[in-house]
């Protein structure tokens, strides 16, 4: 597609439209997921996020749906990138899938309107947008915030960056935006707290959002995601499944006809 044919974004990502955001983290996502879902699925990597079944609504009408009924800020739907990164580089048998990522993106957006937003839901609210009863949000939450450590804020500068670089490797190419701003030229003012740690280069494309969990040879020092340096992170050490993780997969296996 020629750039004249292309439609023009706002620089900045707080400018940009909510539902074309949610068009352009939906298309990355769902190539993670096509990804992702060739990952046989093995007791130890079974959490509170998984689906015994795919739901029926797509990633795009979930998040769409999100936006229309919690007027969700922009920076609340780009950080859930963010702490997909975060959460994988930390957990490496941690998956988004077709199975966790719908109850990953709600209990995302729960979090982080809470944490950055001045204005939020109650959680009942965000529990009926998603399509999930209020006690399992609960604790989908408190199993989200072990995962990712409770670092649930970042800079500007790394929002940013998922901005163009969402729009920069869109499946269609049909965005475009004119003098786009990156952590190199984007004023360290912000409103948003900041971490001790600067992010590292990103790498030209998306698609390595949260598969560096599918590499056997991953190691805590290695760069495996596009805007975090994991060395700053603690990997947690990987566990033989639990009791409870064994017979939660063998009901699984039995529910979806897999046994």
């Amino acid at each position: 597609m020629e750039p004249s044919d292309r439609v023009q974004l706002p620089a900045g990502f707080e400018n940009v439209d909510k539902n074309i955001l949610a068009e352009l983290i939906a298309d990355m996502m769902d190539r993670l997921l096509a990804h992702n879902d060739q990952i046989p699925l093995s007791p130890e990597s079974l959490t509170r996020f998984h689906s015994r079944s795919a739901p029926s609504i797509s990633v795009l009408q979930y998040l769409e749906r999100i936006v229309k009924f919690t007027n969700v800020e922009n920076a609340c739907l780009l950080i859930t990138l963010h702490y997909i990164d975060q959460i994988c580089a930390r957990i490496p048998t941690f998956t988004v899938s077709s199975l966790t990522c719908h109850r990953f993106l709600i209990t995302s957006v729960a979090l982080s309107s809470k944490a950055l937003s001045d204005i939020m839901c109650q959680n009942k609210t965000y529990a009926k947008v998603g399509g999930i009863p209020m006690e399992e949000l609960n604790m989908l939450e408190r199993e989200f915030l072990r995962m990712i450590d409770w670092r649930l804020i970042t800079t500007r500068e790394v929002l940013q960056e998922y901005y163009v670089n969402l729009v920069r490797t869109h499946s269609k190419g049909k965005y475009i935006i004119v003098g786009a701003q990156s952590s190199s030229s984007v004023s360290s003012d912000s409103d948003m707290d900041y971490e001790s740690s600067r992010p590292a280069s990103p790498s030209s494309s998306l698609t390595a959002v949260g598969t560096n969990v599918h590499n056997q040879d991953w190691a805590p020092h290695e760069l495996s995601s596009i805007l975090i340096n994991t060395t700053t992170l603690s990997p947690e050490p990987l566990h033989p499944p639990t009791v409870e993780q064994n017979m939660a997969f063998q009901a699984f296996q039995q529910s979806s006809g897999m046994g």
